[in-house]
């Protein structure tokens, strides 16, 4: 077996072990969004690099809740070159600026993607939300991120500065197949798997505040 086909099996390997170990910390992380939103506050999600693709995932999509809030600064998110990107997000004091700009304050939930968690943008942005009196939701790769040193002047990593933490169960590294003759390894599992987490996240958000009585403001697709 190879190419296409291990890829796909071993994707899914760790698609299934993330929705077999996860659903304990999706529906804590969960609580604190119908929390919020019953309190009036707002659910906030942010990424940098790829991650910011689960930011995305989130926001403005058909199904999903329409009150969801992204930070999407064009700078980390790809579309300004991919050196410039991975600069940016080990840049100390960057947070501070989003932070500012974007008025998270006390009572926010915000849910920050960052596959490594080492980096200086996500982790000051969660210890700048948290000061702010905001709750913070972590999706990240253990494996990863334990495996690995910070970039941000504290020293810590994502996981280490929040509330909730959801492990989206990629290796190291984020590729997950060898293939003979080639230096590297190939094919990620960050975007695919953290879709899937999200996404659950958004159901159990959605089902939680109809038993709780509320109308949830989905967002129906323009194209149906």
């Amino acid at each position: 077996m190879a190419g296409a086909e291990e890829y796909m099996e071993k994707a899914l390997d760790v698609a299934r072990r993330a929705a077999e170990t996860q659903v304990g910390a999706i529906r804590v992380a969960a609580g604190l969004v119908v929390e919020a939103t019953l309190a009036g506050r707002v659910f906030w999600v942010f990424g940098t690099g790829h991650s910011h693709l689960i930011a995305e995932e989130l926001y403005g999509r058909a199904g999903g809740l329409a009150d969801v809030r992204a930070v999407l600064e064009p700078g980390l998110m790809l579309h300004e070159g991919l050196q410039k990107s991975s600069l940016l997000e080990r840049l100390p004091g960057l947070a501070d600026v989003l932070l500012e700009t974007n008025e998270i304050a006390a009572g926010d939930v915000i849910l920050i993607a960052s596959n490594s968690g080492r980096n200086a943008v996500p982790v000051e942005f969660a210890l700048g939300a948290r000061k702010r009196g905001a709750l913070v939701i972590a999706l990240t790769s253990m494996a990863h991120s334990t495996a690995t040193t910070s970039r941000a002047p504290g020293g810590q990593r994502l996981f280490e500065t929040a509330d909730v933490v959801i492990d989206n169960c990629g290796v190291p590294g984020d590729a997950l197949i060898e293939v003979d003759g080639s230096p590297e390894r190939t094919g990620a599992t960050s975007t695919m798997v953290g879709a899937l987490l999200v996404q659950a996240l958004t159901v159990e958000i959605v089902t939680r505040l109809t038993a709780a009585g509320e109308t949830p403001n989905i967002l129906r697709s323009l194209n149906v």
